[in-house]
């Protein structure tokens, strides 16, 4: 059985840079937003443009890409143009599974 002591080192040898910590913060910090939370909800289901992520969520185009902006900023999502309009999805598996296990949890009795 390893002694506290040594928990405590691997713990602090596992432990994650602080650039890669504070990246994590701001990842969590712009999903705890709602109406980020339902656009992640909206782009798990299906790739989609502003106009119809701003019709499923009751918000002006600029509002919705104001919201894109800031998952974009964290790689959460993607973007993809087609002529003039920008098509957004999730940008990895990563985020839905992240967003899934987060639904999981608070839909549990």
């Amino acid at each position: 059985m390893k002694t506290r002591n040594a928990i405590i080192r691997d713990i602090a040898n596992s432990m994650r840079s602080q650039e890669v910590i504070d990246k994590l913060s701001r990842t969590f910090s712009v999903l705890g937003d709602p109406t980020r939370t339902r656009l992640i909800f909206a782009m798990s289901k299906a790739e989609l443009c502003v106009a119809e992520l701003s019709e499923l969520l009751g918000m002006s185009h600029s509002a919705i890409s104001h919201q894109m902006r800031a998952l974009k900023d964290l790689d959460l999502v993607r973007c993809r143009k087609e002529g003039r309009k920008a098509f957004y999805r999730l940008n990895d598996e990563h985020i839905e599974n992240l967003f899934e296990e987060g639904l999981k949890h608070v839909l549990e009795p």
